[in-house]
């Protein structure tokens, strides 16, 4: 508007004739609907500030009061805070279409495995299968879990039956406040322990291989339970690993046995598995060895406070490492284990001090290195001589020992 009267002020537009009486002629000035020109005299010209040039509309000149009204709606509207603010419409939108470009790229990428040995249960969550009676589960053997012989050590094949065997109680839900109770065992202070356990390997899977495990329950007599394990090579089926194991109830107050209250066996009765064994049963008698009958006896073993479990005993696992702790270093490096069975006679705590004893069955000092196989037996006793774990170990020549390189197998006679 300032720009206007300012133009108009410089630019006059003549009137019509019709409005020539409204312009007064005025010695040395003139006043021109209120713009007022000092003569050329004075050496000046001034324009008030407010002046206003009257506009025109189809050549007829309009008021200053109908011009100033289309001046207030043709013009914007005042800038406030809130017409400041961004078209959060507009950002919205742009933030949607992103995320449904990002989403379009997720749905078209191949989430299939692209080589038969990647892991096949990449959580590790494991399933129910076989009519809800067995549990399921695939583990991808880490290199923390290998020894020297780049292979999955026992105790590593020794945790993965024991979790899956807790998985299998859980995803039934079965699972109580206690390890691996169930809700009716744990009203009863009651938990499971093993007494015996048989461990068939036929061949220990190597770092990055996924092994499958399978586990179920059995009845086991009137107050046990069996539970079966078979760990296969994920990848082409394989049979790796068989285990059978016996299970009772014991009371971890009192500490002693129990039968399985009515109610209890409601609970597991309906996923008992009506099948055989998958290890033949051992019905070897394990002998009892002394000071006297041990080819190598190892003292002074205690149990760390890693290694008790959640009902305050020692895990099961870590039995298998001691019994083994007296085996002669020459078995070790020429042999690798192919079975044992474990007969567990009773518990330790945290402050006891055990032995390990091993007795070599039909072989001397200086066959160790023979390329047959081996039978040790084993005792883990306490100090007082109080057994905890009787055991027979069986071990077969590595490859190595066979063909010279660890792992390496032989090539095809193309002679033959």
């Amino acid at each position: 508007m300032v720009a206007t009267a300012a133009t108009s002020s410089f630019f006059p537009v003549p009137s019509p004739p019709g409005d020539a009486k409204s312009s007064k002629v005025g010695s040395g000035s003139a006043s021109l609907r209120g713009i007022k020109l000092k003569s050329a005299s004075s050496g000046a010209l001034k324009v008030k500030a407010n002046a206003q040039a009257p506009p025109k509309i189809n050549g007829l000149t309009t008021s200053v009061e109908t011009a100033k009204k289309e001046d207030v709606v043709s013009s914007p509207a005042p800038r406030t805070f809130i017409n400041q603010l961004p078209d959060w419409s507009m950002l919205l939108a742009a933030i949607t279409t992103m995320f449904l470009a990002a989403e379009k790229q997720w749905m078209m990428l191949d989430w299939k495995p692209k080589r038969a040995d990647m892991l096949m249960d990449p959580f590790g969550i494991g399933r129910i299968v076989q009519d809800g009676l067995v549990f399921s589960q695939n583990f991808s053997i880490r290199s923390y879990e290998i020894g020297a012989d780049r292979t999955a050590s026992i105790e590593t094949l020794m945790n993965h039956l024991q979790e899956t065997a807790l998985n299998h109680v859980k995803t039934a839900g079965l699972l109580g406040d206690g390890f691996g109770s169930t809700p009716e065992m744990s009203k009863r202070n009651l938990i499971w322990v093993v007494t015996r356990m048989q461990i068939l390997v036929d061949r220990y899977p190597t770092w990055g291989e996924v092994v499958n495990v399978d586990t179920w329950v059995s009845a086991s007599g009137k107050n046990g339970m069996r539970r079966d394990w078979l760990v296969r090579d994920a990848k082409s089926g394989e049979t790796l690993t068989r285990a059978s194991s016996v299970w009772v109830m014991m009371n971890k107050v009192t500490r002693r046995l129990s039968k399985i209250p009515e109610d209890v066996r409601g609970e597991i009765e309906p996923y008992f598995l009506n099948s055989d064994p998958v290890v033949n049963e051992d019905s070897t008698k394990l002998p009892k060895i002394d000071d006297k009958t041990a080819d190598y006896i190892r003292k002074g073993l205690t149990p760390r406070w890693n290694d008790l479990d959640v009902n305050q005993h020692v895990n099961n696992v870590k039995y298998i490492g001691w019994v083994l702790e007296s085996t002669p270093p020459p078995i070790l490096e020429s042999h690798e284990l192919a079975a044992i069975t474990l007969e567990y006679r009773r518990e330790c705590g945290r402050d006891s001090v055990l032995h390990s004893l091993t007795a070599l069955a039909g072989t001397g000092f200086g066959n160790l290195g023979d390329p047959g196989e081996v039978e040790c037996q084993h005792l883990l006793r306490l100090e007082d001589g109080a057994e905890i774990v009787r055991g027979r170990t069986e071990w077969r020549p590595k490859h190595a020992n066979n063909f010279g390189v660890m792992g390496q197998m032989p090539a095809d006679d193309e002679n033959a």
